[in-house]
């Protein structure tokens, strides 16, 4: 029964709302001592996705997937990064389609379910990188990205990936979004949607006849824009249709590496629904941690700048518990 019911988590004194923990982070984190080489990988589709490297030298890597609207270039990437990297894993940031700062090329971008790139970029790191384990891990979005791909089918995951962790992952994406749809979500969808926004306009660009943004300050929620844009774009019939198919609660029972999920209780973007005690209870391969606190994607530690937040300690000591290489010593 892997639920980890007591998370060593404590939240500072000062920032036990679960907004603050959630905002702070977001709008004043500064993480220091990660540069990338960017590589771009092209897809069969005709497309491309660019990859952000960070390297050590290791033997083991971890492939790093972001939130909706993010970046490797997000500060809680950067911190992944900084804490794996400081264990000797080298890291490969994925940036999805259209979000490395250059529109993609199709029509179509990246949604929540979409386990295809991230497994064209593991078949692209078996073909031509020297690295003898592999690591995943997915923040939200790419949190629920990550677990859908492993529980899709234990054929299509390679022997090299051993381990795997999400946090703060929308696991029943209707239920999140029903969530975020409340009125003290307010703030957090009006910066979605401006952020979506922008990428549409870029896009609209290059598909003029595909994309039209009438009436599109009315919207206020994701079921609005998933009926309008994400939906048709990706094959959906709606967004119902695409929340359905793109959870990954559906899939945690057919997680077979050991993989961690860390949800906060008190996030703000996540229904109870997010939070699958049956599926752990009965999957021994699959961990739930549920701090009483945490915010999204805000598992604050102050004081020194250097120090990791709990969620990349958490993490990392999770990967190295279920690693079979260990770095040499030094």
């Amino acid at each position: 029964m892997p639920v980890v019911e007591l998370s060593a988590y404590r939240s500072p004194l000062l920032l036990r709302h679960s907004h603050l923990l959630t905002v702070i982070p977001s709008l004043f984190r500064k993480v220091t001592g990660v540069s990338y080489v960017r590589q771009r990988l092209e897809l069969s589709d005709g497309d491309f996705v660019d990859l952000d490297w960070s390297r050590t030298g290791a033997e083991r890597l971890v492939l790093l997937c972001h939130g909706l609207e993010s970046s490797a270039r997000s500060e809680y990437i950067r911190g992944m990064v900084r804490a794996l990297n400081r264990r000797r894993w080298d890291c490969l940031a994925l940036n999805f389609r259209g979000c490395s700062g250059v529109p993609n090329r199709l029509l179509r971008t990246y949604h929540s379910g979409d386990t295809a790139d991230v497994a064209a970029v593991i078949r692209h790191i078996i073909a031509h990188c020297p690295h003898r384990e592999l690591a995943l891990v997915g923040f939200s979005l790419g949190g629920n990205v990550v677990l859908k791909y492993l529980g899709e089918g234990e054929r299509n995951v390679p022997a090299m990936l051993t381990t795997a962790a999400a946090v703060s992952a929308p696991v029943d994406l209707a239920g999140s979004a029903e969530r975020l749809a409340r009125p003290g979500n307010r703030l957090y969808m009006r910066r979605f949607l401006r952020k979506l926004r922008r990428k549409l306009e870029e896009k609209r660009a290059l598909f003029p006849d595909d994309i039209h943004l009438d009436d599109y300050d009315r919207m206020t929620t994701f079921r609005e824009f998933d009926d309008r844009y994400t939906a048709p774009f990706h094959g959906f019939t709606d967004a119902a249709d695409y929340w359905a198919r793109s959870s990954s609660r559906q899939f945690l029972p057919g997680i077979r590496r050991p993989t961690l999920l860390l949800n906060a209780a008190d996030d703000p973007f996540l229904s109870p629904s997010c939070f699958p005690r049956a599926e752990a209870e009965g999957n021994p391969r699959f961990f739930l941690e549920i701090p009483s606190r945490g915010g999204h994607v805000g598992f604050v530690r102050f004081f020194d700048p250097q120090r990791e937040y709990y969620h990349e300690e958490r993490v990392a000591v999770f990967l190295e518990e279920h690693s079979r290489l260990k770095p040499p010593d030094g």
